[in-house]
């Protein structure tokens, strides 16, 4: 093969979607190649036209346009267009002009023909938009990932091991002998229909019957656990895992409706998946002081980059990450009680942004407050309550969870307040917005109990749904706040990265990214009286509200998977690099994959910004 066309086939092979074709099927492409240079402002389709290529930019920028006249879309280095013509009867039905200089190479109809009925893969990319090419490419991942699309109840391997809830301890200790169980469910017999009423495990044998030396004839009701958690036996078993880590439990029953179908234990999800961060959250609760969780944290960057390796999604690293920040924040409030002694009133550590919407990842800091009872009295109660919150932060610091550089947390008095003052707080955010305080406040409205009286912060989620809902200048001015930060994608469909400092030539995943898209859709969710704080789950419920158009909701979806991925993937390569793990990326590290899917994602961004503009008129709350 000649030089130059050794070149373009090498150019091709980076780009979606001649990067996933044989190479026999890549060298038919490229001999059939003929290459054209145009100068900008060039028309290079013309509505209705006749047209027999398929047309790729080596170099430049295109814009193409509607039939109307409005600007479609702008496509650089590595895309293609034209294609729709071809599918139907070779006439341009999105016209194309240059906007800078540009060179296409001219891929012929036969050839195009052969790679539409012959490659599946080419066949899914040229019928698909943008929205719909991310999809696909995410739908592959998902397809490859076991935990994803595995079943719970893959992992009942048995007959669920059953009592009546009025058996004596010894009679149970002795059923789960018998039965080689380490988990004995209790039933409920008194209706018509036995209902499941509680668990009683090795563990809770140990701790709540032996350590006290109960009689072998007490009620095993008294030491049971009454408030289940449990699953569904449709869920997935990534589902399980994080259902596990979120509550800290070992054992899972499986329910189909009333029934149970099974328990599945901690064990059962390390054997059929290598996910050690159930392994970790054990482990961390086994830990006596805060030198040993220093010396286990330093295993949670390693979890990370396993879960990675593994292509987990971002749902299950984020509550992965967030559920071990979690166990960290309440193995260091158990201390601080042993410490301290007990409460002098009642409480609820609350976190708050990431680890509240199951988010987190390893670059992150501390954001967190505290609910006080309303019994609370600062002149009797509130040094004891700022020793235990200095306990937890100094601890949290150690274990690689910096300060927060705002002052967002619980040593601060501001956020250590009792409920009734919380409810003020946000009563006043809402009633009375203000851009400036609002965005101080933003992280407040991602908020989630942890340790103590979590009910607390169930009431407040509450408040603020019913609030929130009712109050379209609040919404308003959360919209306004949600529209500062933009997707660096610029006006032709180029990255844009920041000029100076550190970062110049890079594009910040995070303040760029993910944020844009959990803002607006916190708004969204607010708007509908939701009371969910993971993103994914905000848009399922956005979605039963018909608010936003559904294929809005999926496209939203995607983007925001795709590009939490992309970023996870270049925390966990700098990781593995030895580096300081961080949110800055540099287009050039990224692959041509990654690169085209990113653009991909970043428009319907912008388009769902466009959107939150139009439904909210922050522009109007300015002017209040």
């Amino acid at each position: 093969m000649q030089a130059e066309l050794i070149e373009i086939r090498n150019h091709l092979a980076q780009h979606a979607p001649f990067d996933e074709m044989p190479e026999n099927v890549l060298d038919r492409v490229v001999s059939g190649i003929e290459i054209a240079y145009f100068r900008a402002g060039t028309d290079i389709l013309t509505l209705g036209e006749r047209n027999t290529y398929l047309h790729y930019v080596r170099s430049g920028a295109v814009e193409i346009y509607r039939r109307s006249g409005e600007l479609y879309n702008r496509i650089t280095e590595g895309e293609i267009f034209g294609q729709f013509g071809l599918l139907t009867n070779k006439t341009v039905r999105f016209p194309a002009k240059t906007i800078e200089d540009s060179l296409i190479y001219l891929i012929p109809d036969e050839i195009f023909q052969y790679l539409w009925e012959n490659d599946d893969n080419f066949t899914d990319f040229v019928e698909t938009e943008d929205h719909s090419r991310l999809r696909s490419a995410l739908s592959r991942r998902e397809k490859s990932n076991q935990p994803m699309t595995a079943r719970v109840t893959r992992l009942i391997s048995r007959e669920p091991v059953m009592a009546p809830n009025t058996v004596r301890l010894q009679e149970a200790a002795r059923i789960m002998t018998e039965r080689g169980v380490s988990a004995l469910l209790l039933m409920d017999e008194s209706g018509k229909q036995p209902r499941l009423s509680g668990i009683i495990t090795d563990r809770d044998l140990r701790t709540r019957a032996l350590c006290e030396a109960l009689p072998s004839e007490t009620p095993i009701s008294d030491i049971m656990t009454e408030e289940l958690i449990t699953t569904r036996s449709n869920a997935f078993i990534f589902e399980a895992m994080l259902t596990m880590l979120h509550n800290n439990v070992h054992h899972l029953p499986v329910m189909e409706g009333d029934k149970v179908r099974g328990v599945i234990a901690l064990s059962d999800i390390v054997k059929h998946e290598s996910q050690s961060s159930l392994y970790l959250v054990s482990n961390i609760y086994h830990q006596q002081d805060v030198k040993g969780l220093k010396r286990l944290s330093k295993e949670v960057p390693n979890t990370f980059v396993r879960m990675v390796r593994e292509d987990a999604n971002s749902h299950m690293i984020g509550s992965a990450m967030a559920g071990i920040g979690r166990t960290f924040s309440q193995r260091l409030l158990e201390l601080g009680e042993e410490k301290l002694g007990p409460p002098p009133v009642p409480y609820c550590f609350m976190a708050l942004g990431s680890m509240a919407r199951d988010e987190q990842l390893v670059v992150t800091d501390q954001d967190n407050a505290m609910v006080l009872d309303d019994s609370f009295d600062p002149a009797q109660h509130d040094e004891y309550f700022l020793a235990l919150a200095k306990f937890v932060s100094d601890g949290l610091a150690e274990c690689g969870y910096s300060y927060c550089t705002g002052d967002i947390m619980a040593t601060n008095q501001k956020w250590r307040q009792p409920l009734r003052v919380w409810k003020e707080y946000f009563a006043d955010w809402i009633e009375n917005p203000k851009a400036e305080a609002l965005l101080n406040s933003n992280i407040f409205f991602d908020l989630d109990g942890i340790h103590g009286r979590t009910e607390y912060t169930e009431e407040l989620k509450t408040f603020i749904a019913e609030k929130a809902s009712n109050s379209q200048r609040f919404l308003a001015m959360l919209a306004r706040n949600a529209l500062n930060r933009t997707p660096p994608l610029g006006f032709f469909r180029t990255f844009v990265m920041e000029e100076s400092g550190k970062q110049a030539k890079t594009f910040n995943l995070k303040r760029r990214g993910t944020a844009p898209v959990s803002d607006l859709i916190r708004v969204h969710a607010l708007a509908c009286g939701s009371r969910a704080q993971n993103t994914f789950n905000r848009l399922k419920a956005i979605g039963q509200t018909k608010l936003i158009p559904e294929d809005g909701v999926d496209n939203l979806r995607d983007a925001f998977e795709f590009i939490a991925i992309v970023r996870i993937r270049h925390q966990a390569l700098s990781i593995e690099a030895g580096r300081e793990p961080d949110n800055n990326v540099r287009p050039e590290d990224l692959s041509p994959f990654e690169r085209s899917h990113l653009k991909d994602a970043f428009q319907v961004v912008s388009q769902a910004q466009k959107f939150l503009k139009f439904r909210y008129n922050p522009q109007a709350a300015r002017n209040v």
